[in-house]
């Protein structure tokens, strides 16, 4: 058949028609799930599992990303364990907010360093690996690419990346969809600008169809930034169907029960889940219970457009229950607290509560009425020292630790004499090589000493650390900020290198407070000595700070106040708990190891046997007169 050339330009006036109306058509309805499903991508450096993304590896993932693109609903909270793909869901609702619905989109790291790995180990990886978003950003060499680490343009809006602790990122441009990350690692504020999130949120003011994606880890109850949202919200959990009784209910780490051989030993690998009716639910079952499960309200959110979802690791088809409970009995005792609120914080995806919030001078006063003066007590096994420099001073608390660190104060020691004199650092040197003796009759010396850099007389500090570093005498700086470690990788510095540790102050003393209110000997309780050294000026000095919260622009800040000027009681014996710390003993092999040195020990003093005395040589025998001839 033949077409006239009329013909044939109308057709082709059809076709120019139809494709132009096509640029106004809206997009097929996705949900982000929907659209994730068809095109999301995992990169090899980012996934065990690398290639096509599906959400059904792990069910519960459905749910939190499809209230994403939900109409009725702003704010999205997401207070969530560790390895459970939360990052994963923000990362595609970066593709459909830049392929499916074009909008300016903005990432927030908790700093602008953490922001740039981001962008290059995450965000840079997803496009290249990703062909419907590959097409959409430029290649970052080329140039005037508008693709830069923190600003990546793409046809109808542009990805921004900032970190939390830069208020020149986070105040500028309008932006539709706001994604704050790990919220829990903040700064309180954004140099002087106010809190972070706040300062963002302004930007999403002009949006009528804004979204709000808060994803963390919680941190520390009452300060914790995701907690406060999440209670704020609907409060969703993951209900799932027990696979016997068909009962859903939550997964409660308090319901993982695991077995114990002969000697009371765990057996992580023989573990059930103990369902709300009494059935034994093994986890060959999680990954069916995950599928069939659902998210389910618990709340009603304050202002009826924010879903919350909490999720704990026993959902995780990432970490085993029997590794999870490893983990758990790993961070068990007093010993073990940062590895037990690590646990609590990324596995149970639950706050950490601070017990430590300070002491009662009276109450410590009546411990000083044990009875070792002279002698080390029974029980301690390392002995370590803290000490703090004074203008005229060092101050100097002796620790006894035990097993599970059940401590004893041995002594608190004034060496008083200018630092930058030479004699009171040569006394003070003799103290560290003096030896102790233990009731058992060993001889102990002082395995470990830390002494604060920080204010008076640092140079005198480093250069007396820097040549006693082969007997563990280190130099340190305190560094305030709840939640830092009590003892954090050292530096070398200053004209000798001398090695240097950051001590978590405000770690410690949340610690100490709390191992303070023990009230029976036992694994981290604190025992005193009937000694003139624990007078009411030491205890008052040690009581002398405690944990004051208040709020400012919204949002709780926690930080130790004095009560009293003078501390330094509080200080040393902070430094002398953080020089066990460092030393990270193994117990059991510490107690072994000592009760052999106790047995050589008493060896040693037995009386030796008599020997038989030689015969007195005749008259006229000995070798002179032999000699003699």
């Amino acid at each position: 058949m033949s077409y006239t050339s009329s013909e044939l330009g109308l057709a082709a006036l059809d076709s120019a028609l139809r494709a132009g109306l096509q640029q106004f058509t809206p997009p097929p309805a996705l949900s982000l799930s929907q659209w994730a499903d068809q095109f999301a991508v995992l990169s090899r450096e980012d996934s065990a599992q690398p290639g096509k993304f599906q959400t059904a590896s792990a069910e519960y993932q459905r749910g939190a990303m499809d209230a994403i693109t939900d109409a009725a609903i702003e704010n999205i909270i997401l207070m969530w364990c560790s390895q459970s793909g939360k990052t994963r869901i923000q990362m595609n609702a970066i593709g459909y907010y830049s392929q499916h619905d074009p909008s300016p989109i903005m990432m927030i790291q908790f700093s602008l360093e953490e922001a740039e790995k981001f962008s290059k180990n995450r965000i840079a990886k997803m496009i290249r690996d990703t062909p419907v978003l590959k097409r959409l950003f430029k290649d970052p060499r080329s140039r005037d690419s508008g693709n830069t680490l923190l600003n990546k343009e793409f046809p109808g809006g542009v990805l921004t990346l900032a970190g939390a602790n830069s208020p020149a990122g986070l105040a500028s441009k309008p932006i539709r969809i706001l994604m704050p990350d790990e919220v829990d690692r903040y700064p309180a504020s954004a140099g002087t600008e106010g809190d972070p999130i706040n300062l963002a949120k302004k930007r999403t003011t002009t949006f009528w169809n804004r979204k709000n994606i808060m994803a963390s880890t919680p941190g520390i109850k009452k300060l914790s930034r995701i907690e406060r949202a999440f209670e704020d919200s609907d409060q969703r959990y993951f209900f799932v169907p027990c696979p016997h009784c068909a009962e859903f209910q939550r997964l409660d780490w308090a319901r993982l029960t695991w077995a114990k051989d002969a000697k009371g030993r765990a057996i992580p690998q023989d573990c059930f889940y103990g369902c709300i009716n009494g059935c034994e639910i093994r986890e060959s079952s999680k990954f069916d219970m995950v599928r069939q499960g659902e998210w389910r309200a618990t709340a009603v959110s304050i202002d009826g457009k924010t879903a919350g979802f909490h999720l704990n690791a026993l959902y995780s088809p990432f970490i085993s229950w029997s590794e999870l409970i490893s983990e758990w009995l790993e961070a068990q005792g007093p010993h073990n607290t940062e590895l037990l609120k690590t646990f609590v914080n990324t596995r149970l995806a639950e706050t950490w509560e601070l017990k430590g919030e300070g002491a009662e001078q009276t109450e410590l006063e009546k411990r000083a009425n044990e009875q070792y003066r002279d002698l080390i007590p029974e029980g301690v096994l390392i002995l370590t020292v803290g000490a703090d420099v004074q203008k005229d001073r060092i101050e100097a608390t002796l620790m006894g630790w035990g097993i599970k660190e059940e401590s004893w104060a041995i002594e608190h020691r004034i060496f008083q004499g200018d630092p930058s004199k030479q004699e009171v650092w040569d006394e003070f040197d003799a103290y560290l090589l003096q030896t102790w003796q233990h009731v058992s009759g060993m001889q102990m010396r002082i395995v470990c000493a830390m002494i604060d850099s920080g204010g008076h007389h640092t140079k005198q500090v480093y250069a007396f650390t820097r040549r006693r570093e082969l007997r563990k005498v280190y130099a340190i700086v305190g560094r305030a900020g709840l939640g830092r470690p009590l003892v954090g990788r050292p530096n070398r510095v200053g004209k000798e290198k001398t090695l240097l540790f950051s001590i978590g102050v405000d770690t410690a003393k949340e610690l100490l407070y709390s191992r303070l209110k023990n009230t029976a000997p036992g694994p981290g309780y604190c025992h005193y000595p009937a000694k003139a050294c624990f007078d009411g000026e030491y205890f008052k000095q040690l009581a002398s700070e405690h944990l004051v919260t208040r709020l400012v622009d919204n949002v709780t800040k926690a930080e130790w106040k004095k009560k009293y000027d003078r501390n330094e009681a509080l200080d040393c014996r902070v430094y002398a708990m953080a020089a066990l710390d460092c030393l990270q003993p193994k117990w059991e092999a510490v107690a072994e190891n000592f009760a052999k040195g106790v047995e050589a020990a008493k060896k040693a003093k037995e009386p030796l046997k008599q020997k038989a005395q030689p015969k007195a040589p005749r008259r006229g025998s000995s070798w002179v007169n032999s000699w003699k001839g």
